[in-house]
């Protein structure tokens, strides 16, 4: 068996990742990684199944209003959770199914503590405002995952369409460059971290619900949700708006699709 090294885990990392990963997981789940590419065989589709367990195990806490077991297992969780891509590119063993049980592990993970919070929360207090908390928490989620890959594939569309425009003539003008904006220093300097530059996301909206706030106690729970709820949607929209402004002349299918479908 091989023996790896930590350069060798880290060069499996993302090329940009959430600032919650980057910061507060990876540190611990790269030397993990390295601990059980050395150590054992377990695959891939195996970590993904340990990190779901944990997830339901986190489920179960909230519902029995244990929340910092719960927290801690949700963490535990999402962090096994990211060392099965680390471990998967590092020995080359990742499978399609894996990238597809990954993808609906964690949304069984996060539709369960959301449900699981909810009714141990509303137990303990009689307050309706945890059932909506579990709702609006699964159906953010949701929507944000059913919506990422459609706004890829639009990009993707857009891309070939592109490719297949002859080139503009250009009068070899010379232009002088032009400084920077703020937004795209910024966004070098989080780049250089590995950080995206959208700063809420689905998984820090996911550390808000289900480790900050059950961490601090049920007096930040809803607040803090909210807040971060809402940050997440207005990032939504602010990449459907990014995304309509780079498609919005662009036809739905490839040209040469559309020369394909008229009638001779």
């Amino acid at each position: 068996m091989r023996a790896y090294s930590l350069n060798d885990v880290h060069a499996t990392r993302k090329r940009k990742d959430s600032w919650w990963t980057v910061f507060l997981v990876d540190p611990v789940a790269c030397r993990l990684t390295l601990l059980v590419a050395n150590h054992t065989d377990v695959t891939p589709n195996g970590l993904t199944r340990l990190s779901l367990l944990l997830g339901l195990g986190s489920a179960a806490c909230f519902a029995l209003g244990q929340l910092v077991a719960g927290a801690a297992l949700f963490y535990v969780s999402f962090m096994v959770d990211c060392m099965d891509g680390k471990i998967a590119r590092l020995k080359g063993t990742g499978t399609a199914f894996g990238l597809w049980l990954d993808y609906v592990g964690d949304r069984i993970r996060v539709v369960c503590c959301a449900a699981g919070l909810a009714f141990g929360q509303y137990a303990a207090t009689q307050d309706v405002s945890y059932v909506l908390l579990g709702a609006g928490v699964a159906v953010l989620d949701l929507f944000r995952y059913v919506n990422a890959p459609q706004m890829r594939r639009v990009r993707e569309t857009v891309r070939e369409n592109r490719a297949e425009r002859p080139p503009k003539d250009r009068t070899g003008a010379y232009r002088p460059p032009r400084p920077p904006s703020l937004r795209r220093r910024i966004g070098r300097l989080l780049a250089n971290h590995r950080v995206r530059s959208h700063l809420i996301s689905g998984i820090e909206f996911h550390a808000a619900v289900f480790v900050v706030g059950p961490l601090i106690g049920t007096v930040a729970l809803v607040p803090l949700s909210t807040v971060a709820g809402v940050l997440l949607l207005l990032n939504e929209i602010f990449l459907i708006y990014r995304m309509w402004r780079f498609a919005r002349l662009s036809p739905a299918v490839p040209r040469q699709e559309n020369a394909q479908r008229v009638p001779v």
